[in-house]
């Protein structure tokens, strides 16, 4: 299988994460999106791509004599279909980026392991990934297409962190006012920094016990929502942060666009077996603790203010969710 590898959207935190490792490990990375991002590792080529039509991606991987193709922005089980179609034949491996939150809520039997049952109807974005990893699980049983499933779960960077309020929730913390936390911050969560994530994508490459397989990318560490904050602040030097309890519900009564995510999602303590990851990827440890990420968090957010900004209307929804009287009795 060629050595070349084609990021289809690798732009964000988790692809730059991934390219900056696939370089480091031998691999020709070319990075496919539909604009020349800024700041590509060394030795990394961009290559103009739109996801959406597969005749573009067909013809750079086709150019560049790329064996592996992975797809970080395939939501839509048409574009999957498509690419599909046009590169059955064509390369060695897709290797299709999901996510754990595919696997039913609440979760049987934990902790979770890829033979887990899958099943979300009413978050759209885990509903839509399921049905691109069922149509690849199909093409690979009916015609031999090379595909590989990784399913990441709460990843972050310094710049990405892992809670849905994002910065506004580091910068009421430092401001002294409250911050919500969905139910009563006690349910657990499997966090990973974008560093492990690329240590343990990049030996999927071209690995051919990989083809036809699916297999969580998670981290061992596990933590409570307010463990997590509480890290966040100690990080920010701060020892008493204001943490505010909410149910899910009173969330997404100011918070509509939370109502899933929290529903379906986040609500739900998720831990994993990585059994199967460690047979793909031998000797694999994550080596950033959330304590180290949540310095490196806030380091960059001193160092980049600008790009780390207060969303005036997220605040003011926790100034309401915080101070209203009917939730505080409940």
């Amino acid at each position: 299988m060629s050595a070349s590898v084609l990021l289809l959207g690798g732009t964000g935190p988790l692809g730059r994460a991934a390219a900056e490792r696939a370089v480091a490990c031998g691999f020709g990375v070319t990075v496919g999106s539909r604009s020349e991002p800024v700041g590509l590792p060394a030795d990394a080529r961009w290559a103009s791509v739109d996801a959406d039509r597969p005749d573009s991606l067909r013809e750079v991987v086709t150019r560049r004599s790329i064996g592996v193709v992975v797809n970080f922005v395939g939501y839509a089980p048409d574009q999957v279909a498509g690419h599909i179609a046009a590169l059955t034949g064509i390369v060695g491996q897709y290797l299709f980026i999901s996510t754990c939150s595919v696997f039913a809520r609440p979760v049987p039997l934990l902790p979770v392991t890829e033979s887990s049952p899958r099943g979300q109807r009413n978050f759209p974005y885990a509903r839509l990934k399921l049905e691109c990893e069922l149509l690849l699980e199909a093409a690979f049983r009916e015609t031999g297409f090379p595909a590989t499933i990784a399913r990441p779960y709460q990843t972050y960077s310094e710049s990405r962190p892992p809670f849905l309020a994002g910065w506004t929730a580091i910068h009421r913390m430092r401001q002294g006012s409250p911050v919500i936390v969905h139910g009563d911050g006690a349910s657990v969560w499997t966090l990973m920094h974008a560093r492990d994530f690329a240590r343990v994508l990049v030996p999927l490459f071209g690995n051919p016990h990989a083809i036809g397989e699916s297999v969580n990318l998670v981290s061992s560490e596990a933590l409570t929502w307010d463990q997590i904050h509480l890290a966040m602040a100690a990080a920010a030097g701060i020892s008493s942060p204001q943490l505010i309890h909410r149910s899910s519900e009173d969330i997404a009564q100011e918070l509509p666009e939370w109502s899933a995510v929290l529903r379906e999602d986040f609500r739900h303590s998720m831990v994993f077996d990585a059994t199967k990851l460690t047979r793909l990827v031998p000797g694999f440890a994550p080596s950033v603790t959330f304590s180290t990420g949540a310095r490196e968090i806030i380091a960059y957010q001193d160092a980049h203010p600008e790009a780390c900004t207060l969303d005036e209307r997220l605040s003011a929804a926790f100034d309401r969710l915080a101070t209203r009287r009917d939730l505080a009795a409940s």
